[in-house]
């Protein structure tokens, strides 16, 4: 199996380390901050190969160049991004495949939050790292991309097995269950999950990684197509134009 490190970085980004264990090979998932994932990387012992980043923002990639020149690791990132990415050697997109020592991730395309933004599927695992695309209870915001796009792209995560298990790269966990709640109030699945939420927060815990599971039953975004959401957002039988005023409504929150 693969062993997954998690760590907070900057203000409310997460760090994701991957290791597999027989080739000894490591990922970094996105790099908030190069120091940060070289720390902790010594500390576990691991080397870092590889990273595999999910889209150009310096958020992800500001690290690249510092874990670059310290370990010489090659640096994969969105073929559509490529031109905004420091240090990137392989481009990929949607359908290409990725290694990291014996496992395989397939990528996914999921644009909207930016136009190349990719998702890495490891199914032998039952996990995806899925950036700023999809979040417990909520989504990215849409940058580059528009409403529509951004749909296609939480269809594209609802594919997945539902225990898979979604590493979003932000704790906006707190803030996207009070939306949440906000425009589904009668969900009782849901209001018990936000005061899960906000439980753990109170006592300084992660809420990332969530499982697609109970995100396909809570949170909004992913619901587009519900009816009951439908007829809460004002747009009967129309999913995009509820995916719309869901994003447009978060926006403003």
């Amino acid at each position: 199996m693969l062993h997954v490190h998690q760590f907070p970085c900057l203000s409310d980004n997460y760090g994701f380390l991957v290791h597999e264990p027989v080739s000894g090979e490591t990922a970094c998932i996105d790099t908030p901050d190069g120091d940060i994932y070289l720390r902790e990387a010594a500390a576990k012992g691991w080397q870092i190969t590889t990273i595999w980043n999910t889209h150009w923002h310096p958020d992800h990639t500001g690290g690249n160049l510092r874990i670059k020149d310290a370990t010489g690791c090659h640096i994969i990132g969105p073929r559509d991004e490529a031109d905004k990415i420091p240090g990137i050697d392989q481009t990929i997109t949607g359908g290409d495949t990725v290694r990291l020592g014996g496992k395989t991730a397939a990528v996914l395309d999921v644009p909207g939050h930016t136009i190349g933004h990719v998702a890495f599927h490891l199914a032998d695992d039952g996990i995806a790292f899925v950036g700023d695309s999809v979040f417990a209870l909520g989504c990215g915001r849409i940058f580059e991309g528009t409403p529509e796009m951004m749909w296609n792209s939480m269809l594209e995560v609802r594919r997945l097995p539902s225990e898979t298990a979604l590493y979003c790269a932000h704790e906006y966990t707190a803030g996207n269950a009070k939306f949440a709640v906000s425009v589904d109030p009668d969900n009782a699945e849901l209001l018990a999950y936000a005061n899960d939420v906000s439980e753990k927060r109170s006592r300084g815990e992660f809420t990332v990684p969530t499982v697609l599971e109970k995100e396909l039953r809570t949170n909004p975004f992913l619901r587009a197509d519900d009816p009951d959401i439908q007829t809460l957002m004002g747009h009967p039988g129309d999913a995009n134009a509820t995916f719309a005023e869901l994003r447009g409504r978060k926006d403003q929150f």
